[in-house]
């Protein structure tokens, strides 16, 4: 029987990341996801929206990561697999169950706000763009000419490359290929 379980889904946080460190030392932390849906109603003609809620959990690095750069409203891409959570309830004596996303990526993505205020940005800077590019020209000649100080180091004397040989077809129309040493250049690795 084949199976498949991936799931990907974009949606912006409805709080805060809950982190935990395991006894084991390993990270978790827990994220809301809702993911809206907007569709027209055929019947009626009017638009209507649906949201889908989603707890997520991440593990290890990638938990650290979220606690430190995610907040609610953020925006993210998320893909994992679907994961079928049962308990007891304490409260009632039922069985209880939910789904969550098991994540394997976690993409932080710009939200709203932020790439109207990044374009903004990038619309003042424009004038300076020119004063900029000549800095980083200027700063990458600067560490090619570091590398190439410390690729010829003074006083180095090149090795002598050997002419390779010629080869010798012998009587018998076969070639004797000779040995030739390797190839050598001024490349500092």
């Amino acid at each position: 029987m084949a199976s498949y379980n991936r799931v990907v889904m974009v949606g912006n946080l409805t709080r805060d990341p809950e982190y935990k460190q395991l006894t084991s030392g390993q990270a978790v932390c827990r994220l809301g996801l809702a993911s809206n849906r907007q569709f027209k109603n055929r019947q009626t003609g009017s638009d209507v929206q649906e949201v889908c809620y989603i707890d997520i959990d991440v593990w290890g690095a990638q938990a650290e990561s979220c606690r430190q750069y995610l907040a609610k409203g953020r925006a993210v891409l998320i893909e994992g697999r679907l994961k079928l959570d049962t308990w007891d309830d304490q409260a009632t004596g039922q069985k209880r169950s939910k789904h969550s996303i098991v994540a394997d990526r976690v993409v932080f993505l710009a939200s709203g706000a932020e790439s109207s205020a990044s374009m903004d940005a990038a619309a003042e800077s424009d004038n300076s763009t020119s004063t900029l590019d000549a800095n980083i020209e200027r700063e990458l000649n600067n560490q090619i000419q570091e590398i190439k100080k410390r690729a010829k180091p003074a006083g180095a004397v090149k090795a002598p490359v050997a002419k390779p040989a010629r080869s010798e077809e012998s009587a018998t129309g076969e070639i004797d290929f000779k040995d030739e040493p390797p190839f050598q250049d001024d490349l500092p690795f």
